[in-house]
């Protein structure tokens, strides 16, 4: 999905362009939304006769007792008014329910999608707790919104205007100017005190999410926490955010206690205020006593919908706080995208050139200049140098995590940039140095090179990454867990899993980037034969530290301050007498 055809988050907290975003998402229920809003109408409307009812059956009821009849027409008609007022609220929220889930399934599902959208930098630089949290509330304040804004706020407004509009018809014009004068009264004072209420709610969630996020960032790194004895410190820094958030939750609290006495003495002397009236109407002989009843009915009914019109708008405005984090998620621009016409790469054949590439994460500090090198089909291309030399940086604009500041970089003969992302990397395979699993088991990560997979070629790609004996020897064998990002596993375990899993992949540019460093020598030999056999007749780049696992590569390049320094055979690298040659010397006498 583009992000072209997705509608325009709102940028403020904004209840108009709030449903204004999620409007396409629900009118893709359309006629649910619809029949929901017959039934809403058809119930609002049932509630409202229900005192007209009850009047004719307490004006009926007193009359002398010669002329006393059972008003059997008014107690028929109040008990359907009341049957339907229920029974329509019901197959309302029956109708409304897939339209409220399935809207909040395609917005977080787009969300999700956007996420991965955006490049590597964001990822680098976000708050993983803080994220989840963000997410979490902005689809529950979607649902709050839905809710409420359709089936409480318009629906009561709709109902005083009725009601308003029988005491007109009704009764002298003072009574329905007191109950208008009541509800307006009532709503300005909740919209100014809940605005201002606001600030807490913002502060509130802020202080929810630092909070989070340094719990899942201290549980994540579990290890290094016990390692050097920092528990209690951890435990502090949370308390300190979970302290703050009590205080500004206290806040929020008393201010929402004085909004709720506020309310409570608005809506009190509008009730007194009528019910005097009608009382006096009663005595003067001018109503009957079904007129104080009506009054008061309809005083009673209007009571708990206004009431609860403040705490639906006042929650509607921490929705639409909640969902501000989320939609600010949604602004955020793609770094790399896909060209119009880019093309699917669909060659099982790759041959790379960097031509005069300059790249840097930051614009202070340069981490490739001026690199071109060439690696043909089918050849080895081993690099070399230091560690921040730009070494893995190479495999990150391969696989187009970040674009190049400055040059080309060419596909078999055509612009990086000329293919889609999603083609692109699924022609790519990578062993990365540091190997991250997924808390899932052992088959899963492997079958993840190619989730299609059947699993005689899941377990073939262990046996050729050398994994499939010590995966049989665990008690739930190729369903064992692995643990959060693969904790349960030794480093070398993980990177065996990673190769498998690459096996598994067969890309026709293969990437090693330091793929066996957390091997023991035994391990590593038996896995560089594997990986020499895979990477015979393939395009593949070597990105190594250790220098005896590329002496067969049919080029060598030396890195060095995100330039190269030297190129060449193995042989000819070490004739050169260099870098690479002392390089060479000092790990041989390691």
């Amino acid at each position: 999905m583009k992000a072209s055809a997705q509608p325009v988050a709102p940028t403020k907290n904004d209840a108009l362009k709030s449903l204004r975003f999620l409007f396409p998402y629900i009118w893709h229920y359309r006629w649910r939304v619809l029949m929901a809003l017959a039934c809403l109408i058809s119930a609002k409307i049932a509630t409202v006769l229900m005192p007209l009812y009850l009047k004719d059956i307490i004006d009926q009821l007193g009359l002398p007792p010669t002329a006393l009849v059972l008003p059997v027409a008014a107690l028929v008609g109040y008990g359907a008014a009341r049957l339907f007022s229920g029974v329509l609220a019901e197959l309302r929220d029956v109708f409304f329910a897939p339209v409220t889930q399935g809207a909040i399934r395609r917005i977080a599902t787009q969300v999700f999608t956007h996420l991965f959208q955006l490049s590597l930098r964001f990822h680098l630089n976000r708050q993983t707790g803080g994220l989840s949290r963000d997410i979490d509330r902005g689809t529950k304040g979607i649902s709050f919104l839905l809710t409420f804004t359709l089936f409480n706020i318009v629906p009561t407004l709709f109902e005083i205007a009725l009601v308003a509009g029988i005491l007109l018809w009704n009764f002298d014009w003072p009574f329905a100017a007191i109950t208008l004068a009541t509800v307006t009264a009532y709503i300005v004072f909740t919209l100014v005190v809940t605005e201002k209420r606001m600030r807490y709610r913002r502060t509130m969630n802020e202080l929810d999410s630092r909070a989070s996020t340094r719990a899942i960032d201290a549980l994540l790194n579990y290890e290094t926490v016990k390692y050097f004895g920092c528990e209690e410190y951890e435990l502090n820094r949370y308390d300190q955010s979970l302290e703050k958030w009590a205080q500004a939750s206290v806040r929020n609290q008393v201010s929402l206690s004085l909004l709720n006495m506020g309310q409570a003495v608005i809506i009190t002397f509008g009730m007194v205020v009528l019910l005097w009236m009608s009382a006096k109407g009663v005595v003067q002989r001018e109503l009957s006593v079904g007129d104080v009843v009506l009054v008061s009915a309809y005083l009673t009914q209007l009571y708990a919908p206004l009431n609860f019109l403040g705490f639906v708008y006042r929650e509607i405005r921490h929705a639409l706080t909640d969902m501000e984090r989320m939609f600010r998620l949604m602004e955020q621009e793609q770094e790399v995208t896909d060209q119009p016409e880019a093309i699917q790469w669909v060659d099982d054949v790759a041959s790379v050139r960097f031509e005069h590439v300059s790249f840097s994460y930051d614009e202070r500090r340069q981490v490739l200049k001026d690199v071109s090198f060439d690696l043909p089909q089918g050849k080895t291309l081993a690099v070399v140098g230091a560690s921040g030399a730009g070494k893995s940086t190479l495999s990150r604009l391969l696989f187009r995590f970040y674009d190049v500041n400055q040059g080309t970089i060419y596909l078999n003969g055509r612009a990086i940039q000329a293919y889609t992302q999603t083609s692109l990397r699924a022609h790519i395979g990578i062993v990365p140095q540091d190997t991250v699993l997924f808390n899932d088991t052992i088959y899963h990560n492997i079958a993840y090179g190619k989730p299609d997979a059947s699993e005689a070629d899941v377990v073939a790609a262990a046996k050729a990454a050398r994994i499939d004996e010590f995966i049989r020897q665990q008690p739930d064998g190729y369903h064992t867990i692995v643990g959060e990002r693969g904790l349960k596993l030794s480093g070398g375990e993980k990177q065996r899993v990673a190769i498998a899993r690459t096996f598994l992949k067969n890309p026709p540019l293969l990437i090693l980037d330091e793929a066996t460093s957390a091997l023991d020598t035994q391990t590593e030999r038996a896995i560089q034969e594997e990986l020499n056999l895979i990477s015979r007749n393939r395009t593949t780049l070597i990105i190594a530290h250790r220098l005896s696992t590329v002496v067969d590569a049919d080029q060598i390049i030396v890195m060095e301050k995100g330039t190269i320094v030297e190129q060449g055979t193995h042989q000819q690298l070490l004739a050169k007498g260099g870098k690479y040659a002392a390089m060479w010397a000092l790990q041989q006498e390691s």
